[in-house]
């Protein structure tokens, strides 16, 4: 047993040292980088910033009833989305097929909108309200910032700067004009030593999703064999009659990762486990067949005319046309948020009816209105959207639905693995549970105070590791 207690310690320590080299630059990088994402996340366009930027509905423009507009638009079926909203100074409506793929059409015409040309990209960024001196940056099919699939269905782009302080640039898809993100001069910079090198997010390689995938596990699994082997080498020094049998950097390392290793494995693991390996996880949102079930009318109709489109609350700036379990709904967005509208309504149990069509042969377990996040329906960068109707089915997945139960937007989707998930990365990789949750300044504190002291493991690692290859090469 000693004899094999001595080998084992061998390997383990012989195991870590080789590891450790391999990716100590890597946890350097990650726990720095995950430094600079606790103040600037990676670009994106949300909802209030969209809405903000948004312009007020000239309905009397609106001569096309959607109706019409699917007509025009050689639709097969009812889209997934169809949008009222202004394109510049004039009102379209905006298609988003069951594929993703997007249309605009003028609301004025019916005609499709002309794709989009450099002259037409500044006239329309020129109706934002941080614009400036807007100038033509080009055409873009694909950059750092827009590498991700969800924007495949708006390529190209044309990117425009908006010449205001902050340096905002705007991608707007050349085929409908549409708005698909902005960024900022803050975000561009620090996101290349922020999200890029923390999520490996290089475009050559995040352009091809299954193979970043299969990049990030790798590396990832490598590093995390490299922080158990070291966490468990540590606690065997540690039974030593000395608190450290080491000095300088190397006590640094022992006893920082001694103190701190089970927060690198923590970090590592939760991070492994965010790619979804092996698809453990379920779906965060329904698929098609759920939201066709859902919405429970194919055809592509909307029984809307002009006099009810006249019937939208002052000031909103889009109009959604849905069907929810077979009735069709008029939503209006305005710059606080969104409410039917237009003589349409949306009672209770059309709704849970509704949600029931998604699971057929699933009976509905509870139904539970939240008035105040809980552990499953939370945002980490802010309040979520309030109130919220959780509909939880006894289904084998156990699957729950979060609507919006005014409007009936689907906001969610979890099953019992993504209830799991939600402790497995949230919990464990920023943190967000418990007392923390409720205090995101101490959260971030919390964060930033672990991910120093992974720096100070890492770091130290790295200069052992070049000590020890300067004197294999010496």
């Amino acid at each position: 047993m000693a004899r094999w207690g001595k080998s084992l310690k061998r390997w383990l320590h012989l195991g870590h040292r080789w590891l450790g080299i391999g990716t100590g630059l890597l946890f350097v990088a990650w726990f720095a980088s995950g430094l600079v994402m606790l103040v600037v996340g990676f670009p994106s366009l949300t909802e209030a910033e969209r809405r903000a930027a948004s312009a007020p509905l000239d309905l009397e423009s609106v001569r096309v009833t959607p109706q019409e507009a699917l007509e025009r638009a050689g639709a097969a079926r009812f889209p997934a989305r169809l949008t009222l909203a202004m394109r510049g100074a004039e009102p379209a409506y905006w298609i988003t097929g069951l594929d993703g793929r997007r249309q605009a059409l003028s609301a004025a015409t019916g005609d499709a909108v002309p794709v989009l040309t450099a002259e037409g990209a500044v006239a329309l960024a020129a109706t934002h309200p941080a614009a400036h001196r807007v100038t033509d940056l080009g055409t873009v099919t694909r950059d750092q910032w827009t590498v991700t699939a969800r924007y495949d269905p708006l390529r190209p782009f044309r990117r425009v700067a908006l010449g205001d302080a902050a340096g905002t640039e705007l991608y707007l898809s050349a085929a409908t004009g549409e708005v698909a993100l902005d960024t900022t001069r803050t975000e561009r910079v620090w996101n290349w030593v922020g999200a890029v090198t923390h999520w490996i997010y290089l475009t050559p390689l995040r352009a091809r999703p299954g193979l970043w995938q299969d990049v990030v596990l790798w590396v990832s699994g490598i590093a995390l064999a490299a922080g158990v082997s070291g966490y468990l080498l540590g606690f065997v020094r540690l039974m030593r009659d000395r608190l450290t049998p080491y000095r300088g950097w190397a006590a640094w390392h022992h006893l920082a990762g001694v103190a701190g290793g089970l927060v690198v494995v923590t970090f590592v693991l939760s991070g492994w486990l965010s790619m979804n390996p092996r698809g453990w996880f379920g779906p965060r949102s329904p698929d098609a067949a759920m939201r066709a079930a859902y919405a429970g009318q194919a055809a592509p109709v909307f029984p809307a005319g002009p006099g009810d489109l006249a019937r939208a609350p002052a000031g909103s700036v889009a109009l959604d046309f849905t069907w929810i379990g077979g009735r069709p709904l008029v939503v209006a967005t305005g710059r606080e948020g969104a409410a039917p509208c237009c003589g349409t309504a949306l009672a209770p149990d059309t709704l849970v009816a509704a949600a029931g069509a998604m699971l057929p042969g699933a009976a509905l377990r509870s139904a539970t209105r939240l008035e105040a996040p809980d552990a499953y329906w939370y945002d980490r960068h802010g309040a979520p959207r309030l109130p919220v109707l959780r509909l939880a089915f006894d289904d084998p997945a156990a699957t729950w639905f979060h609507l919006d139960p005014e409007t009936g937007a689907i906001l969610g989707r979890t099953d019992r693995s993504g209830r799991a998930n939600r402790w497995l990365f949230d919990a464990l990789h920023t943190l967000d549970a418990g007392p923390l949750a409720q205090h995101p300044a101490l959260r971030l504190t919390a964060i930033g105070a672990l991910s120093a002291l992974g720096l100070i493991v890492s770091t130290s690692g790295v200069v052992l590791g070049w000590r020890r290859l300067r004197r294999r090469r010496a």
